[in-house]
C-alpha cells in the first residue's frame, strides 16, 4: 500500500486506465429454451496509479473475477477501453496483446491449482521467462532465484514440488511466478482466502515490502474487507457487474456512501472489542444475473429504497472524495455526475 498515492490520477500518470469496461456471455438455458444474455460486468471505470492498489470489493457473483480476467487479458473486453503505456489494448492484434500480456500478471486464489505438480518450482518460476524472453538458461535460473529470495524462499527449494511446501510457500512461489516478468501490473484474485491467519498476515506483508521494492501496482480482488484496510489505496465496490462506490480507502471505510458499502462493512469485525458497531443485514440473495431487477439493481434490498430506485438506473456520480450509484445518497444528495 503506497499512503501518498493520490485519488485523482491523470491519464498520463496511470499505469492503466479502464474506460466502460463490459463483458457479456450467452449462456444455453436448456435444448428447446432461447438462450440468455448475462452481463457479468457493466460499465467499470478506473484509473490505477504506479504504487499504488486498487481493492475491488463485492458478494460472489458481482463480477469481480470477470474484471480480473479482463485487467490479465485472459479475456479480451466485450466494450469498452483498456489502455496500458496508453496504447488500448482491447482492440490490440495479436503480437501487440503477446507484448502487453507481459506486463499484467495474475496470483489466484488457489496457489495449489495454479501450479503444475509435475513440474519443480524452479521450472515453473522460469517458464514466463522461457516464453516471454530470450534469456539464456543460467540468466533464467539466476532470475529465478534472485525473486525466490524475494519472496523468502531459499536456493535448495528450486529443485523441489509443489507438495512439498505448505499453502503460504506456495503462494509465495505464485506470486515469485508472477513477478519474474517484472509486470507493471499485479492482479491478485482472493490471494490469501484460502490461508490461515497467521500465514495470510505474512503474505500481505510481503506483497507490500514487494510493492515498495519494485515499484508495481496491483489490483486487489477480495471480499475480505480487513483485509482490504490494510492494502488499499482506493476502493471499488461492486454489486451484479456494476460499480456502486468508488474512493479512497479512508473516505469508503470512515463515511461510506452507498447503502450495500455500508452493509459490507458492518459485517466486518473490529478488534476493539467495546467498539460500538451497527449490524446491517441485509434481506434476500443477490439477484439472477439472467433477470436482473429493472432501475437500481440494489433496490430488492435495500433498506433506503425509493420509487425512483425501481424504474431509474443511478449514474456514478461524485459527492466530495468518492463516486456513488445511489439517488438518495448520491445524486439527490447534491453529487455531480461523471464518466470516469
Amino acid at each position: 500500500m503506497n499512503p501518498d498515492a493520490a485519488h485523482e490520477t491523470t491519464a498520463a500518470e496511470a499505469v492503466m486506465e479502464a474506460v466502460d469496461l463490459t463483458q457479456s456471455y450467452e449462456v444455453s438455458r436448456g435444448l428447446f429454451a432461447k438462450s440468455a444474455t448475462v452481463k457479468a460486468v457493466a460499465g467499470i471505470s478506473f484509473r490505477l496509479a504506479p504504487r499504488s492498489t486498487l481493492a475491488v470489493v463485492g458478494e460472489s457473483g458481482s463480477g469481480k473475477s470477470t474484471l480480473a480476467r479482463m485487467l490479465t487479458l485472459i479475456e479480451r473486453p466485450g466494450e469498452g477501453s483498456l489502455r496500458l503505456d496508453d496504447v488500448d489494448v482491447a482492440e490490440a492484434d495479436a503480437r501487440t496483446l503477446r507484448r502487453y500480456r507481459g506486463e499484467v500478471q495474475m496470483v489466484f486464489q488457489n496457489p495449489f491449482g495454479s501450479l503444475n505438480p509435475r513440474q519443480t518450482i524452479g521450472k515453473a518460476i522460469e517458464e514466463p521467462l522461457l516464453v516471454n524472453t530470450s534469456l539464456s538458461a543460467p540468466e533464467r535460473r539466476e532470475r529465478a532465484l534472485d525473486m525466490m529470495k524475494r519472496v523468502g524462499l531459499r536456493p535448495e527449494h528450486h529443485g523441489r514440488y509443489p507438495h512439498m511446501f505448505s499453502g503460504g510457500q506456495r503462494q509465495r512461489i505464485a506470486i515469485a511466478r508472477a513477478l519474474v516478468l517484472r509486470p507493471k501490473i499485479l492482479v491478485l484474485d482472493e490471494p490469501v482466502s484460502a490461508l490461515d491467519g497467521s500465514v495470510r498476515a505474512q503474505v500481505l506483508n510481503l506483497l507490500v515490502e514487494l510493492q515498495e521494492q519494485l515499484g508495481v501496482a496491483y489490483v486487489f480482488v477480495s471480499h475480505d474487507l480487513g483485509v482490504v484496510r490494510h492494502m488499499a489505496d482506493e476502493v471499488l465496490v461492486m454489486y451484479l457487474g456494476r460499480a456502486v462506490e468508488h474512493g479512497p480507502r479512508e473516505a469508503m471505510f470512515d463515511a461510506p456512501l452507498h447503502p450495500y458499502t455500508r452493509a459490507l462493512l458492518s459485517a466486518t469485525p473490529v478488534a476493539d472489542p467495546e467498539a460500538k458497531k451497527e449490524r446491517i443485514v441485509l434481506e434476500g440473495e443477490l439477484p439472477s444475473p439472467f433477470n436482473p431487477p429493472r432501475g437500481c439493481p440494489f433496490n430488492p434490498r435495500c433498506p433506503l429504497v425509493v420509487e425512483r430506485c425501481r424504474v431509474e438506473m443511478p449514474p456514478l456520480a461524485s459527492k466530495g472524495a468518492q463516486r456513488v450509484a445511489c439517488w438518495v445518497t448520491g445524486v439527490e444528495a447534491g453529487a455531480t455526475v461523471t464518466s470516469g
